[in-house]
């Protein structure tokens, strides 16, 4: 069974057609054999995504969804995992950002292309991806994805792509040891996996930047997002 989170706070604009495709699609799938559900983490949200969400639980039944206070991306999917955890059908765990720049057909090929490893990560830079995006915010992903290969010495080329498969038991062991759930949330999961031995294959996608992210222009996020990393490799530094 394949389960997807998919974190969401004040998505009542972006969402509808993320929820309208990926339901339609993977409902489509169910029907071929392919057992799924789709688990909207709504977090911290003061906007009508709630309702929104509600609506489509009623059109679609592989949609689910949890309402939290707290919130965060990062704080959103890990709850997420621990509740797809508690269905033992559930062996592929993955999640995905709300606003659809991965489309579900693209997510559909992580799950096609798995195989033998651990987990998939989709890449907007590894040979024969295709993505959509402004030249700063492909320079900042640039700089970001080299501090992080330098600091941890993955082999990477794009930690930070919002759509992500693993194994029930990646999920299992690394669930409970992810430190820091904000801007280093990805780069933590992919730390765990290296430190238990998990093999995760990169693979291309298309992607595409939409409108209304919630990332802020700016120097601000690229200052937290390297700090967030750097106070990772802190925490796991080996001279500790």
């Amino acid at each position: 069974m394949l389960s997807i989170v998919i974190p969401a706070r004040n998505e009542e604009k972006r969402i509808p057609p993320m929820l309208e495709a990926y339901g339609r699609f993977f409902s489509e799938k169910s029907k071929e054999g392919l057992k799924n559900e789709i688990v909207v983490v709504i977090n911290n949200s003061d906007d009508n995504t709630l309702e929104v969400v509600k609506k489509f639980s009623k059109r679609y039944n592989n949609i689910k969804y949890i309402n939290l206070d707290p919130g965060g991306k990062g704080f959103a999917t890990i709850m997420g995992f621990k509740e797809i955890l508690n269905n033992p059908e559930s062996d592929l765990i993955g999640f995905v950002d709300a606003d659809m720049s991965t489309r579900p057909e693209d997510f559909y090929d992580l799950y096609k292309n798995i195989g033998n490893y651990s987990g998939i990560i989709a890449s907007r830079w590894a040979i024969g991806a295709k993505v959509e995006r402004s030249m700063g915010k492909w320079i900042r992903s640039r700089g970001f994805n080299f501090l992080t290969r330098a600091l941890f010495l993955f082999p990477y080329k794009d930690t930070q792509c919002g759509a992500k498969i693993f194994k029930r038991e990646v999920i299992e062991k690394i669930v409970h040891h992810i430190e820091i759930p904000e801007w280093a949330f990805d780069v933590n999961i992919l730390y765990l996996c290296k430190k238990h031995g998990f093999k995760i294959r990169e693979y291309p996608t298309i992607w595409e930047d939409k409108d209304g992210s919630k990332i802020q222009r700016g120097l601000k996020v690229p200052i937290q997002m390297g700090g967030g990393i750097i106070r990772l490799r802190l925490l796991n530094s080996p001279f500790e």
